[in-house]
C-alpha cells in the first residue's frame, strides 16, 4: 500500500477515536481528506479542491435526502397548524386501560409516528397527549420511558423505512442498492425492537399499578412514589386538556430516528426542567445540539396551556387527522404490492424517495390550503423554508464526514481528486482490505459482530447518523472478503450506529428529551433499556447472518 492508504486508515482511527471523546468529527474528515489527496497526488493545490469537492460529492449524492426530510418536516409544520397532528393519535388515550396495554399502546403509537416523520414529533405528542393518560393507567413513568424511547428512536428509526435516510446513506457508502439495505435494516430493527420491548415489558411489569387518577397527580406534582392511595375518579376529569407539544422544525434539528432533538427517541422528552446535554455531539436526524435544549424549554412551557392549534377549522382539522395517515399507509401497502407481487410496479432507490416526496408535497400543499385559503401561497413557502432548515440542521454535518469516506471509494475519489476521465482512481479502504484479506477471521459472526461494535462506537457521539458513512464503507469492503451480503453488513453497522448514538443507549443523546417527558432520570432511563437492546442486537445479528 502507498503512504496515502496508511494516511486514509490513520483518519478513520482518528475519527473513531474523537467520537468515542463525543467531539465532533468534522475537523478530523476535512483535515484527512485534504492530507490523503495531497500525499496520493503529490499536489498541494489538488488536496486543497479536494476538500470543497470531497463535500460537493457528497452533496450531490445526498441532496435527495435532504430533500425528504424538508418536505416530510414541512407535511408536519402544516398539520400541526391545522391540529391535526394532535388529533391524529388522541384517540388511542381511549385503549390505556391498564398499564399493561398503556405499555404496548405507547410504544406501537410512537413507532408508527417515527416510522413516518421520525421520533422528533412523537416525543412531545406522546409527552402532552397519551403519556399522561398512560401514567393514570397505571404505567409507572420509567416504563413509559423505556417504551418511547425503543419503539421510537430505536426501532423506528434505526428502520427509517419510509423516508429511508439511514438506508441511504449506508447504502451510498457500500456501493448496494438502498433499498436492499432498507429491507435487511427494516428485518433486524423489527427483531430488535421486539426482543428489547419483550424484555423492557417483563422488567417493568412488576411495578404496573392499578388504574388510578391520583397516579397521575403525584407524577404531574414530581413525587416519585407512586402507590399512595386515593379515591378513583373519572380520568376525564382529571386529565386536563393539553396543547400538543410544536417544537419549531429548526429547533429539533435530529432516528430517529436520532435526529431527534435533544437525545431523544421516537416519543419521549424532557419533562421537569431543561436538562443540558452535557458535551458537544455531531448533529443528526435524531440529534441536535443546542436545538435539543430549546426545544426541550418549548415543550415544558407548551405543557402549561394555551391557544389550541386549528380550533378555527375542526372539520378540516379531523378530516386532515385521517386523510394523511392513510395516505401514508397507503404509499407503504403500494410499495409493498411492488415488492411482493406484480400488480403494480416495484417501487425502488431513488423512486421510492421520489414517491414519498411526491405524497408529502400534495399532502403539504392540500393542508395549508384548508387551513390558509389564500394566504397558503405565503403560508407553504414558509413550511417549506422551515423543512429545509431542519434538514440542514439535522443533516449538514454529515457532508463533510461523508465526504471522507467517499474518497475512500474508488467510484468517487477520481472525481474529488480532480482525475482525468477513464483513469484508475484508488480504492483506499477496499486496497487495505485486500492487503489484509488473509487476516481477516473466516466467521461471518466474527465480522457481523465487529461491524456491530463499530457501529455502536461510532454512536457514542450522541449522533447516529455521523458513523454511517464508515460502516457502510466497512460494508462494502469486508462484505466480499469475508462472504458476507455487504447489504447486510450495512444493515448491521446502522443498528449498531443508532441504537446506540440515536437516542436508546447513550445519556447525553436525545434520550433526554425522552426522560424529560417522563420526568425520570436518565441514567435510569439508560440503565434499565441497556439489557433489552443490547440482548436485541445480538438475537438481530444472529436472525440476520442466518436469513441472509
Amino acid at each position: 500500500m502507498e503512504a496515502a492508504h496508511w494516511i486514509y486508515l490513520s483518519g478513520i482511527v482518528v475519527i473513531i477515536a474523537v467520537m468515542i471523546a463525543r467531539k465532533n468529527v468534522v475537523i478530523p474528515a476535512v483535515a484527512a481528506t485534504f492530507l490523503t489527496a495531497w500525499v496520493f497526488t503529490g499536489s498541494l493545490v489538488t488536496g486543497l479542491e479536494s476538500i470543497f469537492n470531497a463535500s460537493l460529492t457528497a452533496a450531490s449524492e445526498l441532496f435527495s435526502i435532504f430533500l425528504i426530510i424538508a418536505l416530510v418536516t414541512a407535511l408536519l409544520g402544516s398539520l400541526r397548524a391545522l391540529g391535526a397532528d394532535r388529533r391524529m393519535v388522541e384517540p388511542f388515550r381511549v385503549v390505556m386501560r391498564s398499564g399493561h396495554s398503556a405499555f404496548w399502546v405507547l410504544a406501537a403509537v410512537t413507532y408508527a409516528i417515527s416510522l413516518f416523520f421520525w421520533p422528533t414529533p412523537a416525543v412531545p405528542l406522546m409527552g402532552a397527549i397519551l403519556l399522561p393518560a398512560a401514567i393514570a393507567a397505571g404505567l409507572p413513568p420509567i416504563g413509559a420511558g423505556v417504551a418511547i424511547a425503543i419503539a421510537g428512536q430505536g426501532m423506528a428509526l434505526s428502520s427509517d423505512y419510509v423516508i429511508q435516510v439511514a438506508p441511504g446513506l449506508s447504502a451510498k457508502a457500500a456501493g448496494v442498492e438502498t433499498g436492499a439495505v432498507a429491507d435487511r435494516a427494516m428485518v433486524l430493527s423489527l427483531i430488535t425492537g421486539l426482543v428489547a420491548l419483550g424484555i423492557g415489558y417483563l422488567m417493568t411489569r412488576s411495578e404496573f399499578r392499578g388504574p388510578d387518577a391520583a397516579l397521575l397527580e403525584r407524577w404531574e406534582a414530581g413525587e416519585s412514589e407512586l402507590e399512595a392511595p386515593a379515591p378513583r375518579r373519572s380520568l376525564i376529569r382529571v386529565l386536563p386538556r393539553r396543547r400538543v407539544l410544536q417544537p419549531e422544525p429548526a429547533a429539533a434539528g435530529g432516528g430517529d430516528g436520532g435526529v431527534a432533538v435533544l437525545d431523544h427517541g421516537p416519543g419521549s422528552g424532557p419533562g421537569g426542567g431543561s436538562p443540558t446535554v452535557p458535551g458537544p455531539r455531531s448533529g443528526g436526524p435524531g440529534d441536535a445540539g443546542e436545538a435539543s435544549d430549546e426545544m426541550t424549554r418549548r415543550a415544558l412551557s407548551s405543557m402549561d396551556g394555551g391557544d389550541e392549534p386549528g380550533a378555527d377549522c375542526p372539520r378540516r382539522s379531523k378530516a386532515f387527522a385521517a386523510i394523511v395517515p392513510l395516505a401514508l399507509i397507503g404509499l407503504v401497502g403500494y410499495m409493498m404490492l411492488g415488492k411482493f407481487t406484480g400488480l403494480v410496479p416495484e417501487v425502488v432507490g431513488g423512486d421510492a424517495a421520489a414517491l414519498v416526496g411526491g405524497v408529502a408535497t400534495a399532502l403539504l400543499l392540500a393542508a395549508a390550503i384548508a387551513k390558509d385559503g389564500r394566504g397558503s401561497l405565503e403560508r407553504c413557502a414558509d413550511h417549506i423554508v422551515d423543512g429545509l432548515v431542519f434538514a440542514m440542521k439535522a443533516m449538514g454535518v454529515v457532508i463533510p464526514i461523508a465526504g471522507f469516506f467517499f474518497i475512500g471509494n474508488a467510484d468517487f475519489a477520481g472525481k474529488i481528486m480532480g482525475m482525468e476521465e477513464g483513469a484508475q482512481a484508488p480504492g483506499f479502504l477496499f486496497d487495505a482490505v485486500v492487503r489484509m484479506q488473509d487476516a481477516i477471521p473466516d466467521s461471518q459472526y466474527v465480522v457481523g459482530f465487529g461491524v456491530l461494535v463499530i457501529g455502536m462506537v461510532t454512536g457514542l457521539d450522541g449522533s447516529g447518523f455521523s458513523g454511517l458513512p464508515l460502516t457502510g464503507s466497512l460494508a462494502g469492503s469486508l462484505g466480499p472478503a469475508s462472504g458476507v451480503d455487504p447489504a447486510l453488513l450495512a444493515a448491521i453497522g446502522q443498528m449498531g450506529c443508532i441504537w446506540a448514538g440515536g437516542g436508546v443507549l447513550i445519556a447525553w443523546s436525545s434520550l433526554i428529551a425522552v426522560a424529560g417527558f417522563a420526568r425520570v432520570p436518565v441514567l435510569d432511563l439508560v440503565r434499565r433499556s441497556f439489557l433489552p437492546v443490547i440482548a436485541g442486537l445480538v438475537v438481530a445479528t444472529v436472525a440476520g447472518l442466518i436469513i441472509y
